[in-house]
């Protein structure tokens, strides 16, 4: 509320009078996206989280080191606007699970306090970690800022046909034999998410047994409301019909620039004009077994940028339960170029566009009913996907 007030407004005035477009430019430039010609809400930001330790009242500020040139305004500007000065203290800069910084937009990106032990597994399965590839690497650089510091060990269960069980007490040991390959992705992993179950496991049970920081969770993480018709006030049932899943040809493939886990494919899905599509196969498919094939894309998702480039829709595959193993959705021998999958039963038209990323929105509901089973069919909730041809396999 404070942003609304006449003090507020008057101080911003204020240090806008006093800081120049030189040092605002300097201060946001690890945290606002440089360019020739920036938005004047760009060279704003820095100066405004400055004002906010001043109307938040605070004595300390606590952030990562691409903080530090706000942090080094606020020291200079503070008392210029009549605040006192203040401690900021920094931490090293942990990459994300993605290989990319870690972002609070992206869920995939980090591990939360309340995460589950099926969340962690899950999220640290799907991490960035190419074999002996240590920039960049999520799970290792974890282990050096977290777990290492707090527990003194970590271990790595292994069978024995496969060397057996590892313990390190020194981080340099570990990234010396990921980077000579003596210690595999996988088995990282596991080591990692039973480090993390186990940190987690205290805080986890404290938040089950304690009612007032339940209702605290609610407030600050509202659970988004259930979709709704336009026009109308009864939530839309969540069924197979609204994703729009088409035949396509990959005509174009290449490795991502910035990813060497990403493929970045042109698929023809029978419009005008080729789609550009993102997918995280580079371990699993080779290029020989994708390019000029058919797949199956899911077309009406949210366009979104992996590692900087526009993704217009998801090629659909089935995993294993630890996500070891990865298979693209094949449509069968004489399927139609751009033609639409369907469920026997299932009518209806597909939602303009899904947003993927929704924690609880129509996507991630609709996953956990798509299989494939012993024959290797694709169905959702036992009912084939299929095209005029017949059904989908992987």
């Amino acid at each position: 509320d404070y942003q609304l007030s006449k003090e507020y407004t008057l101080d911003v005035y204020r240090i806008s009078s006093m800081v120049t477009e030189h040092d605002a430019k300097k201060a946001g430039a690890d945290v606002v996206k440089q360019v020739a010609s920036p938005l004047l809400s760009g060279l704003m930001y820095p100066c405004l989280q400055v004002l906010d330790e001043k109307y938040l009242g605070v004595d300390a500020q606590f952030g990562g080191i691409d903080q530090r040139k706000i942090f080094t305004l606020a020291e200079k500007y503070l008392a210029r606007v009549d605040y006192k000065k203040c401690i900021h203290l920094m931490n090293p800069m942990v990459p994300g699970l993605t290989g990319d910084k870690m972002s609070a937009s992206d869920v995939n990106s980090k591990i939360d306090l309340l995460d589950t032990p099926a969340e962690v597994k899950k999220k640290i399965n799907k991490a960035f970690c190419k074999p002996g590839l240590v920039e960049g690497n999520g799970l290792l650089a974890f282990i050096k800022m977290v777990l290492l510091p707090i527990f003194g060990t970590i271990k790595i269960s292994r069978k024995e046909e496969h060397g057996g069980d590892l313990i390190y007490t020194d981080y340099q040991s570990i990234e010396d034999d990921y980077a000579s390959e003596k210690l595999w992705p996988n088995d990282l992993k596991s080591g990692v998410i039973a480090s993390i179950n186990n940190l987690l496991k205290p805080i986890g049970e404290e938040f089950k047994n304690d009612k007032e920081i339940q209702k605290v969770d609610s407030v600050a993480y509202p659970k988004p409301q259930a979709e709704k018709k336009k026009g109308g006030n009864t939530p839309q049932a969540i069924t197979i019909s609204r994703l729009e899943m088409k035949v396509g040809k990959v005509t174009k493939l290449s490795i991502h620039p910035d990813a060497d886990s990403l493929y970045v494919e042109e698929i023809d899905v029978g419009e005008d004009k080729p789609r550009t599509v993102v997918s995280g196969l580079v371990q699993f498919v080779k290029e020989e077994d994708l390019l000029n094939s058919l797949v199956v894309v899911i077309t009406n998702f949210k366009k979104s940028k992996l590692r900087g480039q526009l993704s217009e829709g998801m090629v659909l595959a089935a995993s294993n339960e630890d996500h070891t193993q990865v298979e693209v959705v094949r449509p069968p021998e004489g399927s139609k170029i751009g033609e639409r999958l369907f469920v026997e039963g299932c009518s209806g038209d597909a939602d303009k566009q899904i947003d993927a990323s929704k924690s609880r929105g129509v996507w991630k509901t609709l996953k956990q009913d798509l299989k494939a089973n012993s024959d290797g069919i694709a169905n959702f909730k036992g009912d084939a996907l299929q095209t005029s041809a017949g059904p989908c396999k992987v």
